[in-house]
């Protein structure tokens, strides 16, 4: 159960960082809380677009959303990137690997010449 949480998680995280739009409200979000109509404001998509990517971020868990009267503070959580940085990671021990017995390979091969 634990694990299919946490793919579950990974996958979210995963499709909400694939669009561009939502990468860059992400690194806007890295300078600091912000509201919505800031993130909206270099954007060349209505507001209830960004509200949408908004959305989709914090179902993710990457962002938090405060609400203060009207408006509402967006702030970045960078949490669930950690899951996606270990899955990531255990990948590259494989690519390690693997290239390690390439280079191997050819370390024996000009030997033998």
């Amino acid at each position: 159960m634990w694990l299919n949480d946490c793919m579950d998680n990974l996958s979210n995280v995963l499709a909400a960082i694939s669009h561009p739009s939502r990468r860059a409200i992400l690194d806007r979000l890295t300078r600091g809380p912000a509201r919505v109509t800031e993130i909206a404001e270099p954007f060349d998509m209505s507001l209830n677009a960004v509200s949408k990517h908004l959305k989709v971020l914090e179902s993710a868990g990457l962002i938090r959303r405060e609400v203060v009267g009207r408006e509402h503070l967006i702030e970045f959580d960078a949490a669930p990137l950690r899951n996606v940085s270990a899955w990531v990671h255990e990948y590259e021990r494989y690519w390690t690997q693997h290239l390690d017995r390439v280079d191997r390979f050819f370390k024996e091969k000009r030997k033998t010449r």
